[in-house]
């Protein structure tokens, strides 16, 4: 079992305006029972996943069941640039009961496809990165059997250890591969090799994964990166994304599961992002790792904000690019 709630509406408030200019303004808060009927193309859903249990099991450090209304209270302070062509929802939390993670995925595949239906696209802020597991299993069940889901993971992390004791955070595209079979398409941006063993980067090849390492995920190899990452796109009929907070140094991110002074800088990121919203393929995206207990002056919460302002606002302003109509 599992609990979902609604998301507390004081959550989002901020500086007044008499006109909608700030985020906490335009959002409205439901369930995915009651998401707003808009006429907008541009439609978006946050949906939490307060779950640090696979973090746990991982043994790693807990908090980040905390961390969708951390990103959310970010959020709400961010101004708007997009007027009423944008529908933005929020569509409250889902919550782990007594440890049962397996529980808790299936719960956020149900949702994440009912969002989906509605023609919606979710934003689903971790939360574990187990997180992926539950967002790739409801686009999974929503699109048909014959389109291929491109997943791209900015992480330091490959996470495809094996689930053979259970699943967690560390185990997720291990899982999507089992089940992908020859469909399996996955691409990791910023792997480091002191965060991953060799029999993970042997996984990576069996599965026939695509991986970046960190000395080549930087501006100085945009070039390169954006090739790697159209090549990518190319060959999927829809793009989730995944950002894990720990793959940036802890200079940006300190309030992560795993902080790692080593990791990327947001501006190759916000590139990145930028040629996977324009390829009109993007149907979901989540942050995970997020976690308050660690922060340092909410930072790490406002880098997630800050990144998915940009995707609300199609970086630099693709506003024509198809959403999930393109994909179904």
């Amino acid at each position: 079992m599992y609990d979902y709630k609604s998301t507390d509406p004081a959550i989002w408030t901020g500086r007044r305006s008499d006109q909608p200019e700030y985020l906490h303004q335009v959002v409205a808060v439901c369930t995915t029972d009651t998401l707003p009927s808009a006429a907008t193309r541009q439609r978006y859903v946050f949906l939490g996943y307060c779950v640090d249990e696979g973090v746990r099991r991982n043994q790693g450090r807990t908090g980040a069941a905390d961390g969708p209304d951390a990103i959310r209270h970010a959020l709400a302070k961010l101004p708007v640039h997009f007027g009423t062509g944008r529908t933005v929802a929020d569509a409250g939390n889902l919550y782990c009961r007594d440890g049962q993670l397996e529980a808790v995925q299936q719960g956020l595949a149900h949702h994440v496809e009912k969002i989906l239906k509605a023609g919606y696209m979710p934003i689903v802020l971790g939360g574990g990165h187990d997180v992926a597991w539950g967002h790739y299993t409801g686009i999974r069940k929503f699109l048909p059997a014959e389109k291929t889901i491109g997943i791209i993971n900015f992480d330091a992390h490959l996470d495809m250890r094996d689930d053979s004791h259970g699943a967690n955070s560390g185990t997720p595209f291990y899982q999507i591969a089992g089940d992908a079979g020859e469909q399996f398409r996955y691409l990791c941006l910023g792997v480091r090799s002191d965060a991953n063993t060799p029999t993970l980067f042997e996984t990576a090849e069996k599965f026939d994964s695509a991986y970046v390492l960190r000395e080549s995920f930087s501006l100085k190899y945009a070039g390169n990166v954006r090739s790697i990452i159209e090549k990518f796109i190319d060959k999927a009929d829809a793009v989730y994304v995944t950002i894990d907070l720990d793959g940036f140094s802890s200079a940006w991110a300190p309030g992560v599961s795993a902080a790692s002074p080593l990791g990327f800088e947001p501006d190759i990121v916000l590139e990145a992002l930028e040629h996977i919203l324009y390829s009109g393929k993007l149907i979901g995206i989540d942050i995970a790792e997020m976690n308050p207990v660690y922060d340092r002056d909410g930072q790490t919460a406002k880098l997630a904000a800050g990144l998915l302002f940009n995707v609300l606002h199609g970086i630099a302003g693709y506003d024509d690019a198809e959403t999930v109509s393109a994909v179904v």
